[in-house]
């Protein structure tokens, strides 16, 4: 925070070719640490049977909540302690630039599962139209 303000704004905002506001805003949120957007999003309707990754079956229809959405896909909450993965080619039959097209983060959405890995701790999903 001694960093924000020692900074000469009106410099640092024609070095980085924005309005000083803008810099304002932006060094507004960047002094609010740990602040995650996803923690307002609502919480997935969890299944009592599934509380693990090996309680997962392949086909299981579940309900959950998109938590984040990214460049290849979107990850999902299902209750199980790990996200699963939505990759951008099983979200919608139709395509798509980005996952943002059809999914947002909060999102209450059906999926059913593709693969589980325990290993790696990994969760394949398609998305249930």
């Amino acid at each position: 925070q001694d960093l924000f303000n020692d900074m000469n704004y009106s410099e640092m905002a024609a070095q980085l070719e924005i309005g000083i506001p803008t810099l304002y805003d932006i060094v507004k949120e960047l002094k609010k640490p740990g602040r995650d957007p996803r923690e307002n999003a609502p919480k997935p309707h969890l299944r009592s049977d599934v509380l693990s990754m090996s309680d997962l079956e392949v086909d299981m229809e579940l309900t959950g909540t998109v938590r984040n959405v990214i460049d290849f896909g979107a990850f999902v909450d299902i209750g199980v302690h790990q996200d699963g993965l939505v990759h951008i080619s099983q979200i919608t039959d139709r395509y798509i630039k980005h996952p943002s097209e059809a999914v947002s983060l909060g999102d209450v959405v059906t999926v059913k599962v593709l693969a589980v890995d325990l290993k790696r701790k990994r969760i394949s999903l398609t998305m249930i139209i």
